[in-house]
């Protein structure tokens, strides 16, 4: 299945992120630390390069991240020339208040009143940037919502006196590409439902943390995983969890079973997990 999603606002939100664009000094894009190069937008890139603005990459939701592998990726966004990388969870305020300090650093000569530092907010849908807003102005003046592309327009806020914060819709990208990465996408929740199929994500997601992360889905599920495929690791949880269609003789209800590992998986309930690391990402982009 080829997962396509691109709801004619984020058009008129990439023309206005344009405008923005050449009166702002830093972009803060917002990643899911889980998949940091797939939920980066070439989009978002093109346009920051374009009008010379350095990048905060923000790694959210690094609580919910592999470690080991959140570091890799530190390590390979901050080789790269004008980007700083930082991995943090933008729910917890103490977190996302290094934020504003940290894009000083970046365009040191924007700290007055006369010349304010002026900070855009973009990433991809459902990665934690209305969050990220309401945490770092310690009011929810952002809508937040566990569905992707809640926001619709810009936001432009104060922060202190020498300092200004624009929000941005999520934005994705006209077409994806690549099959896994519309699944990797769809995993995160960044695409909107009526665009996936929830088993067939579930099931390229149970086939990548059983690569991954056996031991993981062993001690959530309390089943053994040797000699299943993402398919098996689908039906066993539907078994484990009695996920049975009614009236059809105890058919196994994949559909269930899907939106439980999915659900766990989005949450934090399977642990800590990493679906990419720098390694494989460069590999699936030669694909």
């Amino acid at each position: 299945m080829s997962i396509q999603w691109f709801p004619g606002h984020m058009n008129a939100a990439r023309k206005e992120a344009a405008k923005t664009m050449e009166v702002i000094d830093v972009v803060i894009e917002v990643l899911d630390a889980r998949m940091p190069g797939t939920s980066c937008n070439a989009i978002i890139e093109e346009l920051r390069l374009h009008r010379r603005r350095p990048c905060l990459k923000i790694l959210n939701k690094a609580d919910l991240a592999d470690p080991a592998v959140t570091q890799a990726w530190l390590d390979w966004y901050n080789r790269q020339p004008d980007v700083k990388a930082v991995a943090l969870s933008c729910h917890q305020a103490g977190q996302a208040a290094k934020v504003p300090g940290l894009c000083q650093t970046l365009a040191p000569h924007r700290n007055s009143t006369a010349k304010p530092l002026r900070m855009l907010i973009m990433g991809i849908p459902n990665v934690g940037k209305s969050t990220l807003m309401n945490a770092l102005l310690k009011r929810r003046v952002a809508p937040v919502g566990n569905e992707p592309a809640v926001t619709k327009s810009q936001q432009r806020h104060v922060l202190n006196d020498h300092m200004t914060l624009t929000d941005s819709p999520g934005m994705a990208w006209p077409k994806i590409e690549r099959p896994v990465v519309g699944l990797m996408l769809a995993a995160i929740h960044a695409i909107g439902r009526n665009a996936v199929v929830d088993e067939e994500v579930a099931e390229f997601l149970a086939a990548t943390l059983l690569s991954r992360y056996p031991a993981l889905l062993t001690s959530r599920y309390g089943f053994a995983v040797e000699g299943l495929d993402g398919a098996g690791i689908l039906e066993a949880v539907a078994r484990k969890r009695g996920c049975l269609r009614k009236g059809q003789g105890g058919t196994l209800d994949r559909e269930k079973a899907a939106r439980i590992l999915l659900e766990d998986y989005r949450n934090g309930a399977l642990g800590r997990t990493s679906l990419e690391t720098p390694q494989t990402h460069e590999a699936l982009l030669t694909l």
